[in-house]
């Protein structure tokens, strides 16, 4: 039951909601850069959300199954085919043993998420199959994918057969990926330390994502922006979307492998819900922050779970009525 790996792509590796609970030791948490994409892949052939998929980044792998299986890609549209023969994201998928499964053109975004039913056989490290890649730990041999590898699959797969191959994610709960987007934010608790041109800078005008950018952060370039004052900053736990200003003034977006701590000023959160369309965003595209309140944060928070729930709920349901 396994898949080879015929060509890896710019950078395939495995990933899951993330490795918590050793923070404190220093251990970044890692995981899926686009959460919802991976959750959604995951929930379309009957894993759990927090199992591994491959995240692959701008250009596809090429992937060749050794088995019957079910699979779903969700997240960019990075054009896949199975057998030359083009396929969607968002749904779910059968494939074949010796099926071939390879991207072309990168049309928007640029992670997509593949999941398989029963998911990737692999050791947990740290209660963990993500790979943190500068560490070596985890994924596959903690390292992103070669050409040549092999990829075991759970054997609980063989239990998901779906009613019906039209299900899929709505375009409603989807993320709408661009070269523009609108960032939700709350103020950081730095945010009053700015001055007043910085403040209004950082929530009215526009930064583009620099090519100084990877899973553990990206820089945005722009206005710069200034303390009132120079001032040491404690280092201090940071968050996934936390917007961190160093001494020169160009924000840094921290992401999925962001340091455990962090010593710069905090200007802003971005929102969680926001992640999706961080995390699909190239060097070159444009953001806009726009501010929102903790509430409001909170708030498009709780109605994207329910959304997710309706979305695991309905799968089961399906499943059930077989």
């Amino acid at each position: 039951m396994t898949i080879k790996i015929d060509k890896p792509g710019m950078l395939t590796s495995l990933q899951d909601l993330g490795r918590y609970t050793y923070q404190q030791y220093g251990v970044i948490v890692n995981g899926a850069m686009d959460p919802f994409a991976h959750t959604a892949a995951n929930l379309l052939v009957g894993n759990p959300e927090g199992e591994a998929t491959l995240e692959v980044t701008l250009t596809g792998p090429k992937l060749t199954f050794g088995i019957d299986t079910y699979i779903a890609i969700c997240g960019a549209d990075l054009t896949p085919s199975i057998n030359e023969k083009p396929i969607e994201n968002w749904r779910t998928i059968s494939v074949k043993e010796g099926d071939v499964l390879e991207f072309g053109k990168c049309k928007w975004g640029c992670r997509a998420y593949i999941a398989v039913a029963g998911g990737f056989d692999t050791k947990r490290e740290m209660g963990s199959k993500s790979t943190y890649l500068r560490a070596g730990i985890g994924g596959y041999k903690g390292r992103a994918l070669k050409e040549g590898d092999t990829l075991s699959v759970c054997s609980d797969g063989d239990s998901f057969h779906p009613v019906s191959l039209n299900w899929f994610v709505s375009h409603e709960l989807r993320a709408v990926y661009s070269n523009k987007n609108t960032i939700r934010a709350v103020k950081g608790r730095h945010f009053e330390l700015f001055t007043k041109e910085s403040q209004a800078a950082f929530f009215n005008e526009g930064f583009k994502i620099s090519t100084q950018s990877d899973r553990m952060g990206y820089r945005a370039e722009g206005t710069a922006l200034q303390l009132e004052e120079q001032r040491e900053i404690l280092s201090e736990p940071v968050l996934f979307g936390t917007v961190q200003v160093p001494s020169e003034g160009k924000p840094i977006i921290l992401m999925a492998d962001r340091q455990t701590t962090g010593g710069y000023p905090k200007i802003a959160q971005a929102a969680y819900v926001d992640l999706p369309k961080l995390a699909q965003a190239k060097p070159g595209d444009s953001i806009v922050f726009q501010e929102i309140s903790d509430e409001e944060a909170q708030i498009n928070y709780i109605i994207q779970k329910i959304q997710l729930n309706y979305l695991k709920t309905g799968i089961g349901l399906k499943n059930r009525e077989r």
